[in-house]
């Protein structure tokens, strides 16, 4: 799994990490600490020209330089990279920032619990889900070349 972790707050970005180490999924974490940097990794642009294509986003909404609103809007905007499932994680239990977001057309909205338990428990369901259930889109699918399965692969 390829995850793009976008989040500014050091300690947050090192909890995450952690998390996402305990799940026991195999994964490739890239971390972006704002949000042109961001959109930069995703458009492989600036210094981002080889950057994996993320299977999944983890985003935080307030970000240095470019809002993760803005973020978000220029993901599911972009032909190209609207089918990577974005998550939010926020603070937030506004209504309105909620509902702002799934505006935006975000996968999921998820309120940062306090508790460190809590947080390692609601990302081991967010992994569980987005890979051991849920169908991700292949980026030879998306792109238009066939899938060539891995065993065929030299």
């Amino acid at each position: 799994m390829r995850i793009l972790l976008v989040e500014d707050n050091p300690a947050e970005a090192r909890l995450t990490k952690e998390a996402l180490g305990e799940t026991g999924v195999r994964h490739e974490l890239c971390l972006v600490e704002d949000g042109e940097k961001a959109t930069a990794f995703l458009k492989k642009e600036g210094g981002y020209f080889e950057a994996f294509r993320p299977d999944l986003i983890f985003l935080d909404l307030n970000l240095p330089r470019k809002d993760g609103r803005q973020v978000l809007r220029e993901v599911k905007g972009d032909p190209s990279l609207a089918s990577i499932p974005v998550i939010v994680i926020s603070n937030s239990r506004a209504p309105e920032d909620i509902e702002h977001v799934y505006q935006l057309r975000a996968n999921c909205y998820l309120v940062k619990p306090p508790g460190l338990e809590d947080f390692f428990t609601m990302m081991r369901r967010v992994v569980d889900f987005w890979w051991l259930t849920a169908r991700l889109p292949n980026e030879a699918d998306i792109i238009g070349f066939p899938v060539v399965p891995n065993e065929f692969i030299a």
